[in-house]
């Protein structure tokens, strides 16, 4: 087997925000009853993170799950630990009505870096995310530009998000462009 690799070899571009193309990373979609006790306490099991609250995102350790919509979530995990993972939460599930994906090599994961004001008004000028009102801890599938994208803030000062393998290029790109510009709006 060969040795996975990000889509755009790790990217970084350094200025007022740093971005950075992070990875590999594990990426498991999980769809079913996010509100079923079944499906929580499989999530549980299998992960020893518990299901977030709508619109946010629970972690323990290196490990994260992102509400994605009312039956689906995103389970990020260590790569090493994704075929682990996807067969433990399979099992858990039984016979609740459930699907597990191994999402890895699907998606492509940025991370962005620097002084909180700059870093939202990066996303202003790319998605439609109110992020005046944005908190940490809350995650947002929208558009960056043009492309589907899912962004939340794990901590002040960061904002995370990913989007398809296919279009990471385009996303690391305006992503540097609207990162790399003076600020507009003054504290």
């Amino acid at each position: 087997m060969s040795d996975p690799v990000t889509a755009l070899s790790n990217a970084v571009a350094e200025g007022p925000v740093r971005v950075a193309e992070t990875g590999p990373h594990g990426m498991i979609t999980l769809r079913g009853d996010l509100s079923s006790d079944a499906v929580a306490a499989a999530v549980q099991s299998a992960t020893g993170v518990a299901v977030p609250e709508v619109r946010r995102l629970s972690s323990a350790g290196d490990r994260s799950i992102l509400w994605m919509s009312p039956d689906e979530a995103m389970i990020l995990v260590p790569r090493a630990e994704v075929a682990q993972i996807v067969t433990a939460l399979t099992q858990a599930l039984g016979t609740a009505h459930a699907l597990v994906a191994d999402m890895s090599d699907a998606r492509a994961r940025f991370r962005l870096t620097g002084e909180d004001a700059h870093l939202r008004e990066v996303m202003v000028r790319l998605a439609p995310v109110d992020m005046d009102r944005f908190e940490t801890g809350e995650i947002r599938r929208t558009r960056l530009a043009q492309i589907p994208v899912a962004l939340w803030m794990p901590e002040p000062g960061a904002i995370e998000l990913i989007c398809f393998r296919s279009v990471a290029k385009y996303a690391f790109d305006v992503l540097t462009v609207a990162a790399s510009s003076a600020r507009v709006f003054a504290e």
